[in-house]
């Protein structure tokens, strides 16, 4: 099976919109939201069914016992990231402080303060066809990498069965950070979707050498080139000038966000937008080595 990871350098560039479109457009037999910060991808995927959960845990937290507590703060006072407070019953720890350090826990006489794990978010697996998989990070909580690399495998677990010619779209996190790092490992091909302007080209140079840093080819497109023909023209440019797969404009359209507000995939909708997708969906399966007529979604 085939892996397909949609990019993008930052948030509101329609990476969430082009991903949910090549979903329709390829019958995706398996997808995965790896935006573990602010997953979404189900609200216009139209996910159905219960989920199978799993918990996530990220690293330890500190847990004051009221009852063996004396309230000699010697726990506060040494904790660096200032996340014992006292409150009315006692001292008791600020959970989005807590580092999981372990300091004060060494430093009470009494053993009141222990380390427990932390449960940093939840993941959800939705089986059928196509096969979902998201997770959601819980707020302050670290390790979001470590669970982008969970979701994927879940997504891989549950469609094993899918057969060899089936793609997986995945889409990512914006930015370069650690789950980015993590979604495109193991993929076969990364599809970055740029805005045009001078911060979108930078954003997209910065996810390029991630890609090949991690040996990983990449196709780019732009949304809302219209927005800025100068700068579309511009990415468009750089990419031919490195020899990168340059796979077409989207123009603004506002059925697009007409869609994704009513909670529907741009695909659903006959508009420019849409149809200019199509075309970079053609480019991107063609290089990704698929067939971009084989599916029955694609009529119409």
């Amino acid at each position: 099976m085939k892996k397909l990871l949609i990019l993008s350098g930052k948030g509101g560039t329609g990476k969430t919109t082009t991903a949910a479109a090549f979903i329709r457009f390829s019958g995706a037999a398996a997808i995965a939201d790896c935006d573990v910060d602010a997953p979404n991808l189900h609200i216009v995927a139209g996910v159905k069914g219960q989920p199978e959960k799993a918990v996530f845990r990220g690293g330890d937290k500190a847990f004051i016992d009221p009852q063996k507590c004396v309230g000699c703060g010697l726990c506060a006072s040494r904790c660096r990231f200032d996340a014992i407070e006292r409150g009315e019953n006692g001292y008791q720890v600020k959970e989005f402080f807590c580092e999981g350090c372990g300091v004060c826990a060494a430093v009470c006489p009494q053993q009141a303060v222990s380390l427990h794990p932390d449960e940093a978010g939840s993941r959800e697996v939705y089986s059928g066809r196509p096969v979902f998989s998201t997770a959601k990070l819980k707020m302050g909580r670290g390790n979001s990498g470590k669970l982008v690399t969970e979701v994927k495998k879940a997504m891989l677990k549950a469609a094993e069965k899918a057969e060899a010619e089936a793609v997986a779209i995945v889409d990512g996190s914006p930015g370069i950070g650690c789950p980015v790092i993590a979604s495109v490992s193991g993929v076969d091909l990364v599809l970055i979707v740029a805005e045009p302007s001078l911060s979108g080209r930078s954003d997209l140079e910065r996810i390029l050498k991630t890609a090949q840093i991690l040996q990983t080819p990449a196709a780019v497109c732009v949304n809302k080139y219209d927005a800025s023909p100068e700068n579309a023209r511009a990415i468009e440019e750089f990419c031919q000038k490195r020899q990168i797969p340059f796979v077409g404009r989207i123009p603004y359209d506002k059925t697009a966000s007409a869609a994704i507000n009513s909670g529907h995939s741009i695909a659903d909708f006959d508009c420019p937008a849409r149809r200019a997708l199509y075309e970079v969906y053609q480019k991107t399966m063609s290089l990704l080595g698929k067939d971009p007529y084989s599916s029955l979604a694609l009529k119409g």
